[in-house]
């Protein structure tokens, strides 16, 4: 366990050290994801279990486990900290993670890199969000389905990084404040396929478990509710505070005072008159078995399929097979 220590860290573990390598590349070039994924492979394997067993007890899939492991996914801090629990590595994995810049070199849109400054300093964050989920909870598969439709290769995969890169800060637990405010069309709005959205509210259910972040769902049934005009971010500072809401392509910033005091309001007495976050928890729920019985009924239908195409096909090569004359028994002649 020492020499992992001192392999992964470049120095001994003592009692109240830290984690103090914080570059882009680690030992022989690896990245930050390969190190954490390779540490976490020895504790897994001294502790004699498998990554399915390992998966079992966070809980989360298989693939997951292997995917950290190999350094292709970046875990969260609840992964980590799981995984600290269940491997009872003294808090390894979580100390390494908060250490780690994860995306020492993303480059996001030129109108969006003000919004992504402020994120880095702000003190607390508030969202209404309408159709889609905010970016700060959407899940790597979410984003992916997302940005799928209008970038590929590289492309596709730096806007995946970029967005993932903002989450880190507002989904730790000493993270600023995180209000997000989320229209229930946000739940009911499929991107990519049940599974993807499965997943996601089993996302946002998890996350909001964070001490740092509250998340609410404005219900589709509950009428007169008073509204923001559209999806907006109140973004506070020290000392200031500003507005913010974007079209397909460009983000408008606003720090007016009375403007803001008027978004605010709203979005208080909207907060009071819509459900609790624990309510709201179980509306999400509810969705995500709604995705959970689509996704084995698709999953029914294409065993049926397969297995009437089977079936189809052996018709067929029955029907192909070259046809042999028979041999017909003559009749017996009788004797006289």
């Amino acid at each position: 366990m020492r020499d992992v220590w001192h392999w992964v860290f470049g120095t001994e573990r003592n009692e109240g050290d830290v984690v103090t390598r914080r570059n882009a590349e680690g030992v022989g070039g690896a990245t930050n994801a390969a190190l954490f994924g390779e540490v976490l492979r020895h504790y897994r394997e001294a502790a004699l279990l498998t990554q399915e067993a390992l998966a079992r007890e966070i809980p989360c899939d298989r693939s997951q486990v292997a995917k950290i492991e190999a350094g292709t996914r970046v875990p969260s801090e609840q992964f980590a900290k799981r995984c600290d629990e269940v491997l009872d590595t003294g808090g390894v994995l979580t100390r390494m993670w908060r250490k780690i810049d994860w995306y020492p070199e993303v480059e996001h849109p030129d109108w969006f890199e003000r919004r992504v400054e402020m994120e880095k300093v702000a003190v607390s964050l508030r969202e209404y969000q309408e159709r889609f989920i905010p970016g700060l909870l959407q899940t790597p598969a979410y984003i992916r389905a997302m940005f799928s439709r209008v970038a590929k290769g590289d492309e596709l995969e730096e806007r995946i990084r970029a967005r993932l890169s903002r989450q880190p800060r507002f989904l730790s637990d000493d993270g600023p404040l995180y209000v997000a405010v989320l229209d229930e069309s946000c739940l009911r709005n499929g991107v990519g396929n049940p599974e993807i959205m499965r997943d996601q509210c089993a996302h946002l259910l998890g996350v909001g478990q964070q001490p740092n972040v509250r998340i609410q769902v404005v219900p589709s049934s509950i009428y007169g509710l008073l509204r923001p005009r559209h999806s907006m971010s109140l973004i506070e500072l020290p000392g200031e505070r500003w507005i913010y809401h974007e079209s397909l392509e460009y983000g408008y910033l606003n720090n007016d005072p009375t403007l803001y005091a008027r978004y605010s309001r709203t979005y208080d007495v909207l907060r009071a008159d819509i459900p609790s976050a624990r309510e709201s928890a179980a509306l999400i729920s509810d969705v995500m078995k709604g995705y959970e019985h689509h996704a084995q009924e698709r999953a029914e239908r294409g065993n049926l399929d397969q297995e009437q195409l089977q079936r189809g096909q052996r018709r067929q090569l029955h029907r192909n097979r070259p046809r042999y004359p028979q041999r017909r028994p003559r009749p017996r002649q009788q004797e006289p």
